[in-house]
């Protein structure tokens, strides 16, 4: 895989303004595209001449971008080849007394993902495998999912006011599996994606590997625009929203405004937040007022990561066609998994008002952190999901995120969730991480931001894990 001089020019966006020499900015934006997944591993760089001519600058600081790059492990070293990325090995990085003093590990303010409820998910896990035996006999693969596991998520989209049917859903291997599922079926290169923007990184991702064209629609700090995104999607293929608890912004598409949306194309639908309601009632799926729209659902953020159980909910002729796709490169989701998802959400009434309240507790806590530390920040209060979207005074996103590390932070910089470059003065932060971890977090950040606007660029520290 390589990436073109325009295409890394459009991802570093407006690189050059802040304090410091032009090479450490470069050298810094390179480093966290790489380290945020958005310049994948082993892809290809441009040419130093290349680069330096679609960025307006001299050769020479490319040149010195790329030594620094290679001398702190993230570009390849081969000769006679273009420089590939990379990530150090462990224990390569040079640990900084800020790094010495956090610990091993950095707090995690990128991951937007619950733990785990723990008696919960213990029982669901042992009664999945009090199941297993009766499926031994058999081999195992369930293209498109444990019958039990189809009908339990049908059964939960009828409560939430959308009837279905075990036929109309596909089991995945997490909601992004089912993204680029649906992507690699029904796109092809150059077709026009809508989104609304900011949007999820994954899913940027995901339209980029099939050379979609990516349209997005700003959303304003309401909400959507409902005329700009029906003019938009006229001309596009598809469409990809978030309306349930917007990631990373937190808003949420009320009842209403679902009814009166006019889309223009077949819409992909994001439901992985939309059972995290913490001030609000949930509206019903999106799929209720339109019935072209396919809905992706997880259990993830609900429930628990590690479970990495996903589902596509679309008309019965095109599950069929997903699950037929799907045999090129897996057979099916895991079994004991599947069991303790059908568990869970038997148990989801149960279940939900503690993580809900739960929730609502780091919320406000996270909340009131930011406004006792950083006051100049501005803040939305989220009425559901898991993060809040913070502007910040300055456009310093990508060199804070670059710097949080050394300051024990790991950080996911705003243009991460945005196109060519955008949300310099955005971060999304989780309010996922236990109370002690929120606050330290929160002071490592504030020290971060105090050392970025004192010139202070960042060092060659080990890469968080992800």
């Amino acid at each position: 895989m390589r990436t073109s001089s325009h295409s890394l020019a459009r991802l570093l966006g407006d690189w050059s303004s802040g304090p410091g020499a032009a090479h450490r900015r470069l050298t810094e934006l390179i480093r966290l595209l790489i380290l945020d997944g958005r310049l994948p591993l082993d892809t290809a760089v441009p040419g130093e001449r290349d680069l330096a001519g679609a960025l307006g600058i001299s050769r020479t600081t490319v040149a010195t971008a790329y030594a620094a790059l290679r001398e702190q492990g993230y570009l390849s070293t081969e000769d006679r080849a273009r420089s590939r990325t990379r990530v150090p090995a462990p224990g390569a990085s040079r640990v900084t007394p800020e790094t010495a003093e956090a610990g091993s590990e950095l707090i995690d303010f990128a991951h937007a993902a619950p733990p785990a409820p723990g008696e919960a998910l213990h029982r669901a896990y042992t009664r999945a495998l009090d199941q297993l035996p009766r499926h031994l006999p058999r081999h195992g693969y369930t293209l498109t999912g444990l019958p039990e596991l189809r009908a339990a998520i049908a059964r939960r989209y009828t409560e939430r006011g959308l009837p279905s049917s075990a036929e109309q859903i596909l089991v995945t291997n997490g909601a992004q599996h089912g993204l680029a599922l649906i992507a690699r079926t029904l796109l092809r290169p150059r077709d026009t994606v809508v989104l609304d923007h900011p949007s999820y990184p994954h899913a940027l991702h995901a339209f980029r590997s099939t050379k979609c064209r990516i349209l997005p629609v700003p959303l304003s700090e309401h909400g959507w625009d409902l005329e700009q995104l029906g003019a938009a999607t006229r001309s596009a293929a598809m469409a990809y929203l978030i309306p349930d608890f917007h990631n990373p912004t937190g808003l949420c598409l009320p009842a209403p405004e679902r009814a009166r949306l006019r889309p223009g194309c077949p819409v992909i639908v994001d439901e992985t937040m939309a059972e995290l309601a913490i001030d609000t009632e949930a509206p019903p799926p999106l799929a209720a007022y339109h019935r072209e729209v396919i809905s992706l659902g997880s259990a993830d953020k609900t429930f628990w990561g590690g479970m990495r159980i996903g589902w596509v909910r679309a008309d019965p002729g095109l599950i069929a066609r997903l699950g037929q796709a799907r045999t090129a490169t897996d057979l099916g989701t895991p079994l004991v998994e599947q069991l303790a998802c059908a568990e869970l959400l038997e148990d989801i009434q149960a279940i939900l008002p503690g993580r809900i309240t739960d929730l609502r507790a780091r919320r406000d806590q996270l909340l009131a952190l930011l406004a006792e530390r950083l006051p100049e920040w501005q803040v939305g209060e989220p009425s559901g999901g898991l993060s809040v979207w913070a502007r910040l005074p300055e456009p310093v996103s990508s060199a804070l995120a670059a710097v949080a590390p050394e300051f024990g932070v790991h950080l996911a910089a705003g243009p991460r969730f945005g196109v060519g470059g955008a949300f310099e003065r955005h971060l999304r932060l989780p309010y996922t991480l236990d109370p002690a971890a929120m606050r330290a977090g929160v002071d490592g950040i504030v020290a971060a931001l105090g050392a970025v606007r004192t010139g202070r660029r960042a060092q060659a520290t080990e890469p968080a894990p992800f």
